[in-house]
């Protein structure tokens, strides 16, 4: 679907929202209005008073128009970019079967914008009146990112304003899942590198860790994923758990996790490891428990093979174990979805994340294209979802959007109270400096002001390991600023 820009370059705002309202669209960028086909014309004029937006798209043989002001002298980056959004979205949801979800919300992180207006002093009712006249946003998703940023208000509470929060990468998985875009390595065809990528981290923690203790920066949370970082053997875990102990100041972490994630990588010798080098909590993620859709996306973990490893996790003692569901996997349906979140209920974690399948261009569903769930089905899913887990005691405390989303919903994390994943949130609201370890990690760091500034490393663990030294002095420069 072609987007032509006329007086304005706010291009990614726009396309983030076309390719939100219109996922099944090709997006392509064009330097004339004069196109032919479908696609869509954002055209800002500045006047003496007023900033017009308008929106001209044609879409599946019909057009539709809209128009959106703002004052001219109440102009910002941030305001002029809604007023963009606000145009394009009403004359989209001319053409639409049905409103969308997000409104004209096309973010990653839709809670930031009701996190900020209640750090501000807005309440629950002025955020829910901003995001039904400002974003257009539905009801059940307007509640959804109010309870989250409350849950983002306490969670803030907590923080020391000298800490940071640490990620650790593994991204080796015993097999690729079929939907899975991330830069991990198959441990079949990749087993030989795991040993010395391992000892590339470990010099990378200890540089780290011994910059953060020159700089009296204490560690609030640590996380330590993936991959699955349990592909790692126990020897494997335990040398990696006792590098951070040694080199972190752990003295005030408030939660130390590790994504599990697969059921056939964890024994009890993993998981007495794990707990007893300070780990208190842990993802084991079965995304169905549904046989059929396991196998169609590439899984070799049986429903039993999850329900053995809570079980031993729990005799283990982890404070708060963490399951994984997807809405909208091949093989699925509102009813085995339903039944899947049931058995998960039924063995009470302390925290459920139900995320939306998102097609990634680098995945093999993507290319295949399996038979998948309708929107309308995946709808369902998470409707009679959300249903069942505010019913048990579960409240949503994090959430966040993907690209090529089935239906164009959100993963959202829920929990048990007083059990809110606290990384999770600190991550995703951007709320402070994150520092990311190993393959593929992205730091964070948060400077005055609030503006982030982002550091890769290499993504795939061969480049990592090939070029571990730059890696070393690029975090060097970043703790000098800490």
């Amino acid at each position: 679907m072609k987007l032509f820009l006329q007086n304005h370059d706010d291009r990614y705002a726009l396309e983030q929202l076309q390719l939100a309202l219109f996922p099944e669209e090709p997006m392509e960028p064009v330097e004339t209005a004069a196109f032919s086909g479908d696609g869509a014309v954002s055209a800002l004029h500045r006047g003496a008073i007023w900033l017009t937006a308008a929106t001209r798209i044609r879409w599946r043989g019909k057009t539709a128009r809209a128009v959106c002001r703002l004052r001219a002298d109440r102009e910002t980056v941030r305001l002029r970019r809604r007023v963009l959004q606000r145009s394009y979205y009403l004359a989209a949801v001319q053409l639409l079967p049905e409103a969308p979800p997000w409104g004209a919300l096309a973010g990653v992180r839709p809670t930031k914008l009701t996190t900020r207006h209640m750090l501000d002093g807005g309440t629950a009712r002025s955020a829910d009146r901003m995001l039904r006249d400002d974003c257009f946003v539905l009801p059940e998703r307007r509640k959804l990112c109010i309870d989250c940023s409350t849950a983002t208000v306490e969670a803030l509470k907590r923080l020391d304003k000298r800490s940071v929060s640490v990620y650790i990468g593994i991204p080796f998985c015993p097999t690729r899942c079929t939907y899975c875009s991330f830069v991990s390595q198959s441990i079949e065809r990749c087993a030989p590198l795991l040993e010395e990528y391992l000892g590339c981290l470990l010099r990378e923690i200890r540089t780290v860790g011994e910059g953060l203790k020159k700089n009296g920066c204490p560690v609030s949370t640590l996380y330590i994923g993936g991959g699955t970082p349990t592909t790692l053997n126990a020897e494997q875990l335990e040398r990696l758990m006792e590098a951070v102990s040694a080199h972190f100041d752990l003295t005030g972490l408030l939660e130390y996790t590790v994504e599990a994630g697969r059921p056939d990588t964890l024994d009890g010798e993993k998981l007495r490891v794990l707990r007893e080098l300070g780990c208190d909590r842990i993802s084991i993620n079965p995304q169905t428990m549904n046989p059929d859709a396991l196998a169609a996306i590439g899984r070799r973990h049986s429903p039993g093979d999850t329900l053995r490893a809570f079980q031993q996790a729990r005799e283990a003692g982890f404070r708060a174990v963490n399951m994984d569901l997807i809405a909208g996997l091949p093989a699925d349906d509102p009813a085995s979805f339903a039944d899947s979140l049931e058995k998960l209920i039924a063995l009470a974690p302390e925290n459920i994340t139900v995320h939306t399948l998102a097609l990634k261009k680098g995945a093999a569903l993507f290319r295949e294209r399996a038979a998948l769930p309708e929107a309308s089905d995946v709808a369902r899913m998470l409707r009679e979802g959300e249903r069942a887990l505010r019913a048990a005691g579960y409240m949503p405390y994090y959430l966040y959007r993907q690209k090529y989303m089935s239906g164009s919903f959100e993963n959202v994390g829920w929990t048990k109270p007083g059990y809110a994943g606290l990384y999770n949130i600190y991550m995703m609201e951007e709320l402070q400096t994150i520092l990311a370890l190993g393959g593929g990690g992205m730091t964070k760091i948060l400077l005055p002001g609030g503006r982030l500034e982002r550091r890769h490393n290499p993504k795939a663990p061969q480049q990592y390991i090939a070029r571990i030294d730059d890696v070393l002095e690029k975090k060097k420069e970043i703790l000098t600023s800490l």
